[in-house]
């Protein structure tokens, strides 16, 4: 079996502040050491269950966050970004078995972190069909479209709900709490357990997977700055619809996908 398996950061246990998640800033050492352990954990569950083939990405910001010496022979790590629509899941198409998601965070819009967000800060929200979108979801949407099933998520309490709203049959492990500004994390040993148990358990369970790709997809952008949704709304197709919000329908996911790297 061929597994997929996309790294964020902010949603891996330890991480309460943004500059913890800044390659080179004194924090961030110890953040991408619980990455890389908590994305190691993932590919160890999914072993455990059967998958001879693991290509992780490090999806967060730089694209060069984790120690590569730590994985197993059987993993493939990217590194840095391949600037196409599939993004956080660049390489993943129909020849994989599975998709799973390792310290991804709730979404702009969500108090399930301090660090909650959508692609990057510079949004209030953005919505699919009126849905609060995640990074999770987007991407999501991304493997649903190749016939791949999201199979596990990690991070925090809210995103693992937000995840099972879409995707009822997904495992779940959630590694942290938003409070206030906080964070309430679990140990690194504690929270690499259940990732790896929830990997093993949704590769084995795959099949309960499903998340339906919708007929259009309408992204709504909620932006900070009325001069970005302005910019935005230039795009070919992108709607204007009061100074700080931008709609796009699209007909697919990679339609929808390749509007969002230009515009979001």
């Amino acid at each position: 079996m061929k597994v997929y398996i996309s790294a964020d950061i902010e949603g891996t246990a330890g991480i309460a502040s943004w500059s913890a998640t800044n390659l080179g800033d004194p924090e961030h050492r110890a953040a991408a050491q619980e990455m890389t352990l908590e994305a190691v954990a993932a590919c160890q569950g999914a072993l455990d269950a059967g998958a001879t083939e693991l290509y992780v990405k490090d999806a967060h910001d730089s694209g060069r966050n984790m120690d590569l010496s730590l994985f197993p022979r059987e993993a493939k790590v990217i590194f840095d970004w391949t600037l196409t629509p599939d993004s956080m899941v660049a390489g993943l198409d129909g020849s994989f078995d599975a998709l799973m998601f390792v310290g991804y965070h709730s979404p702009a819009g969500l108090p399930g972190s301090p660090l909650s967000h959508t692609m990057n800060r510079g949004n209030n929200y953005v919505k699919i069909n009126g849905e609060l979108a995640s990074e999770f979801l987007l991407h999501a949407y991304v493997g649903a479209a190749r016939g791949v099933p999201s199979v596990m998520v990690s991070g925090d309490k809210l995103l693992c709900g937000h995840a099972q709203e879409f995707v009822p049959g997904i495992q779940t492990a959630p590694v942290k709490e938003g409070l206030g500004r906080a964070t309430v994390n679990l140990t690194p040993q504690l929270a690499c357990e259940r990732i790896r148990e929830a990997a093993r358990e949704g590769l084995l369970h795959r099949n309960r997977c499903h998340l339906a790709v919708p007929e259009t997809l309408t992204m709504e952008i909620g932006f900070k700055d009325h001069f970005k949704a302005l910019r935005a709304s230039h795009y070919p197709g992108a709607t204007l619809v009061d100074p700080y919000t931008v709609t796009y329908t699209a007909a697919t996911v990679d339609e929808m996908m390749t509007a969002r790297m230009f515009i979001l």
